[in-house]
């Protein structure tokens, strides 16, 4: 979809987009090809597009994909989208595609889903391990959506989204970086950071503010934890980072005994007076292990 497309849709209905909702539509065709492409779809993958706007995304999804759930909150791409994809005879049910999904010749299934994504997510939890998250959603609540979505043994297998240069430099950080904190080890946590590559504002409509990337995570095929110590481990990380200048032993010390800390932290040979942003994230995952042994 063209830049001079959008604009003709938008002002044929007279829409205003609303600047709290995140409406910036990605329509540089280069850019979406390649997002999609870093999805590494096949046609018995499940999609899950937050935010799909106008559809320029969701039309090359449909390409690649079997089965995509949209989640759209404005009520007006809601009803342009159903339109659209109902005159080319391509709105189907998933439950379609789960029951043949290897019909020869068969069209991707599409369900559009008139929601706030975030209060969907959080009011409805899903097994989404059998899904891929692809989307471009709004940045006020793209922090959020993967903290909720990105979390254990129900995250999504891969994820492709673009985020907000800053989200995703945190989500791809490593120990030492400066963007390196809590969302960073609580998303790669159970996901593989892959690759990322900058979205120029000039490929929005309207463009942003802010800079933009695309970031591509992998669940890891196994957790570094079991699911029982994922709040312990949340908890230690959330402490550690709650005064970034402060060293980690004695901010854990509100919360675990000081002869367990300082066993724990000369058997990983951590220095105490370290702080949060030099731990790796294996060094949590330990310390995590040694705190919550009776």
């Amino acid at each position: 979809m063209k830049l001079s497309e959008i604009r003709d849709i938008l002002a044929a209905r007279g829409i205003q987009l609303t600047k709290s909702l995140g409406q910036n539509f990605l329509h540089d065709a280069n850019q979406l090809r390649r997002i999609v492409k870093a999805a590494q779809l096949a046609k018995t993958d499940k999609v899950l597009e937050i935010g799909p706007g106008l559809g320029p995304l969701t039309e090359l999804l449909l390409e690649k994909a079997g089965e995509i759930l949209a989640i759209e909150k404005d009520a007006w791409f809601v009803e342009f989208l159903r339109e659209r994809w109902s005159a080319e005879h391509r709105l189907g049910s998933a439950k379609n595609v789960q029951e043949n999904p290897n019909v020869p010749g068969r069209r991707p299934a599409l369900r559009l889903l008139h929601a706030d994504a975030l209060d969907f997510l959080r009011r409805e939890p899903r097994d989404w391990s059998g899904w891929k998250l692809v989307a471009n959603p709004p940045y006020s609540v793209a922090s959020p959506i993967l903290a909720e979505l990105a979390c254990g043994a129900r995250a999504p297998k891969k994820i492709a989204a673009t985020l907000q240069l800053e989200v995703a430099r945190r989500l791809m950080a490593r120990a030492g970086d400066a963007d390196y904190g809590v969302l960073t080890l609580l998303v790669q946590l159970d996901f593989q950071p892959r690759e990322s590559f900058k979205i120029p504002a000039g490929c929005f409509f309207p463009e942003p503010d802010v800079d933009s990337a695309c970031v591509v995570l992998d669940r890891r095929e196994q957790p570094l934890l079991p699911e029982n110590l994922r709040a312990a481990f949340t908890k230690i990380v959330k402490r550690a980072f709650s005064q970034r200048r402060k060293m980690v032993f004695k901010l854990l010390r509100q919360d675990w005994p000081e002869e367990k800390l300082a066993a724990a932290f000369a058997g990983l040979k951590i220095p105490p007076r370290e702080r949060a942003e030099k731990l790796s994230l294996e060094q949590f995952v330990k310390l995590t292990e040694i705190l919550t042994r009776v």
